[in-house]
This record gives structure tokens, C-alpha cells and sequence, in this order.
């Protein structure tokens, strides 16, 4: 909507909530004349950081509504004059610098042909094709001085600032601590037991017979839980069914598996979603009623902790980096040199402990913020052994190929129909699309604990609801994220102001092929998974290669040597890892951003076919997907 019918329609959409609260019944039967006004109020009425209202409704249907309420008597005609007069206020603090699609950014762009005003980021989102590609656009006057282009730079800074350590503390879960793994093992144990989802997301009768199995199941969950703590408590919740007096207890539970979860995102891969399906629906509507409580709980952070300590000070101190560096084995070093680092490391430690917490090095807040420093090392440990394949991966890509020139016999070109790519692209564009690819991973996997924490505020917002529906894998759980979408479009926006981009920019959220955050957030954490074997294949097959001499043998007279195996592997796989395959459809693989991981996917199950297989096995790799168990 433009800025002046959004300032026309304004007042109606107060008068909806005027009507909502004053009249319920009215308001039920103007809802199949205003069914989207109505929802729309209903769903930001919680929103209190959000300046302003989006309308979506058309004037008309606020003029049928209007004439309802007049032929109603006095009391509806004065709650429309109120209505009225409280927009007229609301229409007032609407703030005409903001962008008109997400309400939250300083408009830097205004298109003449829509007549509206838009930030960078959704600007480039709503012109990218079709009839509104070829529109025609210039810098916002009335409030941006810089160029467009200086603009766009100031927005990836602002998103790199997200790496620096006080903003990434915030979302860095803290260790746990020995009684709460105790905790721990319990609510897995319970959870590896229960059958929730199994019985909960199949096909109903009525939504009515659906509610009562997930009440059922919930109330057991949470019965079998106390009573594992302790019995007396168990036996009160069965007969009595005083959940909201243990709030709590289970809050506590469910936040601990969570956070841990977080840390390791390699385990627990059904237990964690089991939970989370629960938790979301013991959030709606009439289960949150019985049950008198929320269930989700804030995640403990470094960052809150050290608020709690007086201490976020430290997050800026240089030394930091040396107090929570991984000090990793390798062979290029002596067994002195390392010890040398961890004795620096944990002298950094001490350090900071003394700096910033005055009392007992001993005492209980002093070894709060040695978890917290050891919380943060985590941290690291997990960006180096998920992130550090990809980025050798794009090394290994500069180092055996390059863009301008095309090696005999390694074009990395792929044309659409052959061998199932869907894409067609010469050798220049093939290698640029994996490089982007590649490097639209790493910058993902680098924000991955913050992508995490949006995730979860989607899957368990209790105002966007989900629909249960039968995407050709079975029952999902279809639901919007529109935080883990705006994360995501901020880091493709980083992505493409850095690289020319290649292909489409479209990320599914909330559709049949990722029904929900959850599928989300779980599909990119495979992508150590893809690459983690391959980078490991290649460096230990060098290992062996020179420790075995009838490994020597296998390699140079079944391969050519350990160059070309090492080539042939990464030729084949930034051809067909990268091709467009793997789904039904162009649109649900293809060179969109999802699609791009689900060809690499594809590439994995077809390994077995591979001629260097052989090569895979030898170094001890038998598979990319892990234990699900874990």
C-alpha cells in the first residue's frame, strides 16, 4: 500500500479494534466482510515495537463495516466516533521516514513508479523481477544525504557490527553446569520415550479430538517429569492438575535442553524437535488456558549473565580473544608450542576473573565468569568446526580452478537436462555460483547461534499459528518466520553487496519445501555434514598417502597420483553439488538459496556411484549424516 491509502485506511483499522472490544458479537458477524482487518489488529496488538499497523483490507469492505455499525443504534455510532478519534492520534505518530514495507528501517529509496518509499534491503526484495524490475527509482530527499551506494555499504557494516563480541554474547548460550546436565539426561530420556508427535501430526476427525490427544500428551510429559524428581509432586499433579504451581520447575527443564541443543547442534536431532512441537502446543490458544503458564522460558546467555555480574566491561577487553581462542593439535607445531598457547589461555583467564569480579577467586560469581569465558571458547569451537570447512573449500576452489581460464578436461560448465543438472552455465558462472554459494554458507554459519534464536522466537510466537498439511514428506508444520526471513534477507544482502550475484534470491520459509524454522534452522546446520567428510577425505588421503607406501601404490597407479584424485573429487563435486538437482521442480531446487543445499544433498546420496569412492572409505568416511541420536 502506498503512503496515502495507508494513511486513508488507518482509521478503520482502529475502528476494527474499537468494534473487537466493544462489541464481540458485532464484531463476529463483520468478520466475513473484514476477515483480514480484523486478523491483522489481532496479531500486532502484542507488537508493541512496531510504530505502526499494516492495513490489509480495501476501503470498501471498511465502508460495509461502517454502515453495519451505524444500522446497529447510539452505542455502535459512539464507539465509531471513538474509534475515530483515537486514529486520528495513531495517524498523528506515524513516522513518514520509515520504509513503507517493514516499518522499522529509514527509507533511503523512493520508486516513482510505485510512489512509495523503501529501505535498501526491501527494495531490492520487492524490484528484483518482472514488471517492477524495470521500475524507476531515486534517493529518498527529505531525510538521506548520501548516496544510494554509501547507503548499502553503511548497511553491511551495520550487520558486521553483529560480530564484534558484546553483540555476540547476547546470543551465545551459556555452559551448562553439572546439576543442570543431570536435568538434563532426564527430560531426553523422557522425551526419547514419548510418541507426541507420531500421535499428535497425523489427520483428525475434528480439531476438537486433535486438542484432546495434544492435552493428553502434554499432561503426561510434564506428570512423567515431576514425578522423576519427585514422586509426592507427581501424584498432586495427577489428581489435582496444578501445573501453573510447578511453572518454574518445567520452565527450567525445557530451557536447559534447549540451550544445550543450541551449543551441540549435531545431537539430540529428534528429542530436541519432539520438544519443540510440544512447547508450541502447549502455547495456543485453549492449551495455554488449562495449563496457566508458558512453557518457554529465556535462554540463558553470556551476555545475561555477565549483566547479572555487574561485568559486560569485559566483553571489550582486548585479552578476551586470547582468554577464549580453541587451541587446536597440529602437527606443523611442537608439543612445547602448544602448550605454550594453553598456558597463555589460561592465564588470560585468571586474569579477567580478577579484573572484573573484586571478590574470592574462588567464589561462586568468580567461576560464573569463567563459564562464561568457557561458554564463549565454545562458541569458537563450534565456528571452527563448522565454518572452517567451508572456508577451506572456497580456498581449495581458487587454488584448482579459476574463473577466466578453463583447464582441458576440467570445465566446470553444466547445461540443463544433462546428467540432472537443471541449470545451464558456462565454466565462469559455474565457478562464481559455487564461490557465492559458498560463501552465503559461511556467512550464515557465522550468525548461526543468532539465526537460532529467531527460530525459536517464530516456531514458538504464540500469535502466527500453524497448519498441519501434507507437503509430499508427510504431515508438516506449516508456519511464517517472518524474524528468521528478515535475518536471513539481511545476511543475502551482505552476501550480494560483496560478490555479484548469480541466480535466484528467493529463501523459503514457511512453504512446502521449508514448512517451518525448525526444518530450517536444521537444514543449514548440515552443512558441516557436506563438507566436513569431503575436507576431511582430502586431508587425511595426504596422511596416509605418505605413512602407507601401498596406499602410494593404490593412489598413483589407480588415479594418477595425489593431485589428480584430490582434483578430480572437488571437479565433480562443484559441477554436481552446485547443479540445480535433488527436488521435483525447477522452483523447489533450482539456484534459489534452499535449492542450492538441497543439490549439494543430492550429490551425497549419490556418492556411492562415485568412481573415488574407494578413496572416501580408505580415509575412514562412511557416511554425511551422523547419528541421529547423537
Amino acid at each position: 500500500l502506498n503512503a496515502r491509502f495507508f494513511t486513508a485506511a488507518l482509521p478503520s483499522l482502529s475502528l476494527c479494534h474499537a468494534v473487537r472490544s466493544a462489541f464481540p458479537l458485532v464484531s463476529r458477524l463483520c468478520t466475513p466482510l473484514c476477515p483480514s482487518a480484523l486478523s491483522s489488529v489481532s496479531e500486532s496488538e502484542n507488537d508493541s515495537d512496531r510504530p505502526t499497523r499494516k492495513v490489509a483490507c480495501s476501503l470498501g469492505e471498511m465502508s460495509d463495516l461502517r454502515r453495519i455499525l451505524e444500522s446497529r443504534g447510539a452505542d455502535a455510532v459512539e464507539a465509531l466516533a471513538q474509534a475515530e478519534a483515537a486514529a486520528s492520534v495513531s495517524v498523528l505518530s506515524v513516522d513518514p521516514s520509515l520504509c513503507e514495507e517493514c516499518e522499522d528501517r529509514k527509507a533511503v529509496h523512493e520508486c516513482l513508479d510505485c510512489d512509495g518509499r523503501f529501505c535498501e534491503l526491501c527494495l531490492r526484495s520487492l524490484h528484483r523481477k518482472g514488471k517492477r524490475a524495470r521500475h524507476r527509482f531515486c534517493v529518498f530527499e527529505s531525510d538521506v544525504k548520501q548516496a544510494p551506494r554509501e547507503i548499502a555499504r553503511e548497511q553491511v557494516r551495520a550487520a558486521e557490527g553483529r560480530r564484534n563480541m558484546r553483540e555476540r554474547a547476547k546470543f551465545i548460550p551459556l555452559r551448562l553446569e553439572y546439576t543442570e546436565r543431570k536435568l538434563l539426561r532426564m527430560v531426553e530420556a523422557a522425551l526419547r520415550a514419548s510418541d507426541y508427535v507420531t500421535e499428535v501430526d497425523r489427520p483428525f476427525a475434528s480439531e476438537a479430538k486433535r486438542r484432546h490427544v495434544q492435552l493428553k500428551g502434554i499432561c503426561a510429559f510434564l506428570c512423567g517429569l515431576a514425578t522423576s524428581v519427585q514422586y509426592e509432586a507427581g501424584q498432586r499433579l495427577l489428581e489435582e492438575r496444578c501445573f501453573s504451581e510447578y511453572a518454574g520447575f518445567f520452565q527450567e527443564c525445557m530451557e536447559i535442553l534447549r540451550r544445550y541443543k543450541i551449543m551441540n547442534p549435531e545431537k539430540m536431532r529428534n528429542e530436541y524437535g519432539k520438544l519443540l512441537f510440544m512447547m508450541q502446543d502447549a502455547m495456543s490458544g485453549q492449551i495455554h488456558q488449562l495449563l496457566g503458564f508458558d512453557l518457554k522460558g529465556p535462554i540463558k546467555t553470556v551476555y545475561s549473565r555477565l549483566e547479572e555480574l555487574d561485568a559486560l566491561e569485559m566483553l571489550d577487553d582486548p585479552l578476551i580473544e586470547t582468554a577464549t581462542q580453541e587451541v587446536l593439535p597440529d602437527r606443523s607445531r611442537s608439543r612445547a608450542e602448544i602448550q605454550t598457547d594453553i598456558k597463555r589461555k589460561n592465564r588470560a583467564i585468571e586474569i579477567l576473573v580478577k579484573k572484573y569480579w573484586r571478590g574470592s577467586s574462588r567464589s561462586e560469581e568468580a567461576e560464573a565468569v569463567r563459564l562464561c569465558l568457557y561458554s564463549i571458547a565454545d562458541n569458537n569451537s563450534f565456528l571452527n568446526a563448522n565454518r572452517l570447512p567451508v572456508e577451506k573449500m572456497i580456498v581449495k576452489l581458487e587454488h584448482y580452478f579459476n574463473a577466466q581460464t578453463v583447464e582441458e578436461g576440467y570445465s566446470l560448465a553444466i547445461q540443463e537436462g544433462l546428467q540432472g543438472a537443471r541449470l545451464t552455465h558456462n565454466h565462469e558462472r559455474q565457478f562464481n555460483f559455487v564461490k557465492q554459494s559458498l560463501k552465503l554458507w559461511s556467512e550464515i554459519l557465522l550468525d548461526f547461534f543468532r539465526l537460532w534464536y529467531l527460530a525459536e522466537e517464530d516456531l514458538l510466537s504464540g500469535t502466527v499459528a500453524y497448519s498441519l498439511e501434507d507437503t509430499g514428506q508427510g504431515f508438516q508444520r506449516v508456519q511464517q518466520c517472518p524474524r528468521t526471513f528478515r535475518a536471513m534477507q539481511e545476511i543475502l544482502f551482505t552476501v550480494m553487496d560483496r560478490v555479484s550475484w548469480i541466480g535466484s534470491s528467493v529463501v523459503h520459509l514457511g512453504d512446502h519445501n521449508v514448512p517451518n524454522a525448525l526444518v530450517f534452522i536444521d537444514k543449514y546446520a548440515q552443512v558441516s555434514r557436506i563438507l566436513g567428510p569431503v575436507i576431511n577425505t582430502l586431508e587425511q588421503m595426504r596422511r596416509i598417502y605418505d605413512e602407507d607406501p601401498a596406499t602410494e601404490v593404490l593412489v598413483d597407479q589407480g588415479f594418477g597420483g595425489l593431485d589428480k584424485v584430490e582434483k578430480e573429487i572437488l571437479y565433480d563435486f562443484f559441477r554436481y553439488a552446485f547443479d540445480g538437482s535433488g527436488a521435483d521442480n525447477f522452483y523447489d531446487a533450482g539456484s534459489c538459496i534452499d535449492g542450492r543445499l538441497t543439490s549439494a544433498w543430492n550429490w551425497c546420496s549419490q556418492i556411492n556411484s562415485k568412481p573415488y569412492v574407494p578413496i572416501f572409505r580408505l580415509t575412514g568416511n562412511q557416511g554425511f549424516d551422523g547419528d541421529f541420536r547423537g
